[in-house]
């Protein structure tokens, strides 16, 4: 069951979210509000996983509101513009709906923001799995190499080939496996992938600029598929 809630300043628009939310039996609706302010207590108070947003409103815009959250649920923009469908996906946004929209069109938009909340519970159960563990196994010069996770500080992968470098070794470790399969090996608390070739240790990581990351006197770019990853990277406490 998903805990959400519904943002729209239109009375009609947020009594039709309502009826479609009570019509879908994994969600729960927790509250509606004219406006985002409104909506910010009950975040601040309750768990809610999703919300459905309008994006012109008021005071402050859907848009602004979600890039003014440092942790964020599921949103799931509802408007009527079409213009801002562009901006919504660059904040991560679960889908897009277009007003009116039918039943059947938001039912796939909360079955997506369901798929989705699945695979976050299942990869921080896979994340505890990882972090009961200090090793893993690799396939590498024809036998098996263990690999300490806190001996890494960064992986390149080159076509179908991955290359670990390790602290205290002049020459890094070379497996047949691909960067996203080294990833799924990895604690995202403790790795942070910055590029399509580059995932970096975060305690080995020295310093970040505009367009790189630095590990003592190596740096690496940032792709800009990462770039928001790199600035939540740096708004840790």
């Amino acid at each position: 069951m998903l805990n959400c809630i519904a943002i729209d300043d239109e009375p009609f628009s947020l009594v039709l979210l309502e009826d479609y939310i009570t019509k879908i039996p994994f969600l729960n609706l927790v509250g509606t509000h004219s406006n985002a302010f409104e909506a910010m207590k009950t975040l601040q108070e309750k768990s809610i996983e999703l919300v459905f947003i309008d994006i012109q409103m008021p005071g402050i815009t859907g848009l602004q509101f979600i890039e003014s959250l440092s942790e964020k649920p599921m949103f799931i923009l509802v408007t009527a513009y079409k213009k801002y469908a562009l901006d919504g996906y660059t904040l991560d946004v679960v889908d897009y709906l277009v007003k009116p929209f039918s039943l059947d069109r938001f039912f796939k938009a909360c079955t997506k923001a369901k798929g989705l909340h699945e695979m976050k519970f299942a990869n921080r159960q896979l994340n505890h799995h990882l972090d009961q563990n200090e090793y893993f196994f690799i396939n590498a010069d024809s036998s098996l190499v263990k690999i300490n996770y806190q001996d890494i500080c960064w992986v390149e992968g080159f076509r179908d080939y991955v290359k670990i470098y390790l602290k205290h070794s002049v020459n890094p470790v070379v497996a047949r496996n691909s960067v996203s399969g080294i990833e799924r090996l990895l604690l995202p608390s403790k790795f942070i992938r910055i590029h399509k070739s580059f995932i970096l240790s975060v305690d080995k990581i020295t310093s970040i600029k505009k367009s790189a990351v630095l590990i003592g006197d190596d740096e690496f770019p940032i792709g800009d598929k990462y770039r928001n990853a790199v600035v939540q990277l740096t708004k840790r406490s």
